[in-house]
């Protein structure tokens, strides 16, 4: 396992192998988005051998408006930092490294659950239908979201987390943004990608600006929607070539509006078509997660340049000793 073993640099970081265990949602914390004993116990237990490089904890919602579960985890307000905190502790006991992933669900959420109306980067739903009850965001509705994502960074920071990192992937909010079959505004947000982009820019800048040069800031793209009309392998690479431009150190290749997996393909590593391109221009890790069930398979990927980490997710969620397991038989 020569590749996978390989101590990775992430800005000031060094994160002691390429394994990485991707935000996958447990949504098990309490209904006001508190860390309680069954999470410390879930990430403790994935952590506890040691064997796992970078954990990226499940999506945090950054604002009431943003949040997609009543038991999601929250970074919306001060009052969590303490639970944070804790979570955060009962992963470093083992020397791996945490990221606290920061998000806003934009129309995929409902109105039952925020309690609150409903945005998008157009009136049209996570599906592609125009909808009356998703409404479009204004210029100062977007200057509140940019705050709320800073915010949410100085939290993690302050709870202790090792970097942050911004998820625009799997139809949310900033991916609303990013693909062409969900953001039809005709403003400078909108239309030619360059336009698309620009509020994850000023997303970026804000939190590099808030956090200083010295926090890791990731970036979760959905490169390629996969799907007629949406983002393809081409645009991803451009898309990716533009916001590492940003200052941001990490960049975390996964599907767009199609979600984590893409119709028909379960090989290992199936989001490789478009990681492999980023990496060939990248300057920064590049992380790949899909459809990984050995660390052969992940020493294999990165063996074959797909990418710098290798994201496990369903075998972990399944198997909390799944990792110990691996490097134990090896």
């Amino acid at each position: 396992m020569k590749n996978i073993s390989k101590e990775v640099q992430v800005r000031n970081l060094k994160i002691k192998n390429s394994l990485v265990m991707p935000p996958v949602a447990t949504y098990q914390a309490d209904e006001d988005g508190n860390v309680n004993d069954v999470l410390l116990t879930y990430y403790g237990e994935r952590a506890k051998g040691g064997n796992i490089g970078l954990i990226i904890t499940e999506h945090s919602y950054i604002s009431v408006e943003g949040r997609m579960h009543k038991k999601q985890l929250s970074i919306a307000n001060d009052d969590k930092i303490e639970g944070l905190k804790k979570l955060v502790d009962v992963i470093h006991q083992n020397g791996t490294k945490v990221f606290a992933q920061l998000n806003h669900a934009g129309s995929r959420t409902s109105s039952e659950i925020t309690e609150r109306d409903i945005y998008s980067s157009s009136p049209i739903d996570y599906y592609g239908n125009v909808k009356k009850e998703v409404k479009e965001l204004t210029k100062e509705d977007m200057k509140k979201i940019i705050n709320d994502f800073v915010n949410a960074a100085l939290r993690a920071q302050k709870a202790g987390y090792d970097g942050v990192e911004i998820h625009s992937a799997h139809g949310y909010l900033l991916n609303q943004f990013y693909t062409p079959l969900i953001n039809k505004r005709e403003d400078e947000y909108g239309g030619c990608l360059e336009n698309r982009l620009r509020f994850h820019q000023e997303i970026i800048r804000a939190v590099r600006s808030a956090v200083g040069n010295d926090f890791p800031i990731a970036l979760r793209l959905g490169a390629s929607d996969y799907l007629e009309g949406g983002n393809t392998v081409e645009v991803g690479v451009k898309a990716a070539e533009i916001l590492m431009k940003e200052n941001i150190d990490l960049i975390d290749i996964s599907g767009g509006v199609l979600g984590y997996i893409v119709k028909g393909r379960n090989e290992a590593g199936y989001f490789s078509d478009v990681s492999k391109e980023i990496k060939k221009i990248s300057k920064i890790p590049v992380i790949l997660t899909g459809g990984v069930k050995t660390l052969e398979e992940a020493d294999n990927l990165i063996e074959k340049e797909a990418c710098d980490m290798v994201g496990v997710g369903r075998k972990l969620f399944a198997n909390p000793y799944w990792a110990d397991d691996e490097f134990s038989n090896k």
